[in-house]
C-alpha cells in the first residue's frame, strides 16, 4: 500500500507522515530529504545549476541511498549519512532551484519509485500524489495557516530566521517557487483528502489520517 502525503513547508506533513508510518508499521520515505541531499552535493561540489553538462555529470557521480532504522529515515551520499547537514538555511535557500531541474526530478522520481517498490510505505513531498504515485492507495494534502507554519519552522534550530514575519516571507517565497515551477509543481491532487492542521496537534493529525485509512 502506498500513502501519499503532500503539502507546503511547515504544514506538518513530515512529522505526520513519519508518525503515521510508525503507527501503521509502514516504511517512511521523505522525498524532500532526497532533494535536499542532492542540493548539498551540488553546493559542496560547486555545481553550476545553469550548466546541463555539469548537472548530468554530477547526477551520474552521486551515490544517493537511504536506510531505514527503527522508523528513522536516513539519507546517505557516497555512503555518508547527511541528515545533520540538509536542514540548514543555505539548503533551504537553494533546494527549490535544484528541485525544479528536470534531470534532478527525473532521477529522484525514479529512485523514489525504486525505493517504494513492493513496500507498505508512507511517502511525503510536494508532488507525490500528483506525479510520483498518481495511483496511490490514499492521497492526503496537508495545509495550515501561514503564521502557524512559520511558528513551527521557527522551532527548528537549523533556521536563522528571527521572527514570525521573516519566516512567513521565506515560506511564501518557497511556496511561490514550488507552485509555479514548470515541472511537477506543488498542487493539490483532485482526488486528495484535504487536511487543515492549523488547529490540530501532531497527535491529532496522525490520528485523523490513521482513522481515515483504517476505517475504509
Amino acid at each position: 500500500m502506498i500513502i501519499a502525503i503532500d503539502g507546503p513547508a511547515g504544514s506538518g506533513k513530515s512529522t505526520t507522515a513519519r508518525l503515521l508510518a510508525k503507527k501503521l508499521k509502514f516504511i517512511y520515505l521523505d522525498s524532500g530529504a532526497m532533494y535536499r541531499a542532492v542540493t548539498l552535493f551540488f553546493l559542496n561540489n560547486k555545481i553550476d545549476i545553469s550548466n546541463s553538462v555539469e548537472i548530468s555529470s554530477a547526477l551520474n557521480e552521486i551515490d544517493l541511498s537511504i536506510e531505514y532504522k527503527s522508523n528513522n529515515f536516513d539519507v546517505l551520499i557516497q555512503k555518508i549519512n547527511v541528515n545533520d547537514f540538509i536542514r540548514s538555511d543555505v539548503i533551504n535557500e537553494n533546494v527549490s532551484n535544484v528541485s525544479e531541474i528536470f534531470a534532478v526530478r527525473k532521477k529522484m522520481v525514479e529512485l523514489q519509485r525504486i525505493f517504494s517498490s513492493n513496500k507498505d510505505i508512507v511517502v511525503e513531498g510536494r508532488d507525490i500524489g500528483s506525479h510520483v504515485f498518481p495511483d496511490a492507495d490514499y492521497k492526503f494534502f496537508i495545509q495550515a495557516d501561514i503564521k502557524v507554519r512559520a511558528s513551527r519552522r521557527l522551532k527548528d534550530s537549523s533556521t536563522n530566521a528571527k521572527s514570525i514575519d521573516e519566516m512567513c516571507r521565506l515560506l511564501l517565497e518557497r511556496d511561490k517557487i514550488d507552485s509555479n515551477r514548470s515541472i511537477s509543481p506543488l498542487i493539490q491532487p483532485k482526488d486528495a483528502i484535504i487536511v487543515d492542521t492549523t488547529l490540530l496537534t501532531i497527535e491529532e493529525q496522525v490520528i485523523k489520517l490513521f482513522n481515515i485509512i483504517t476505517n475504509n
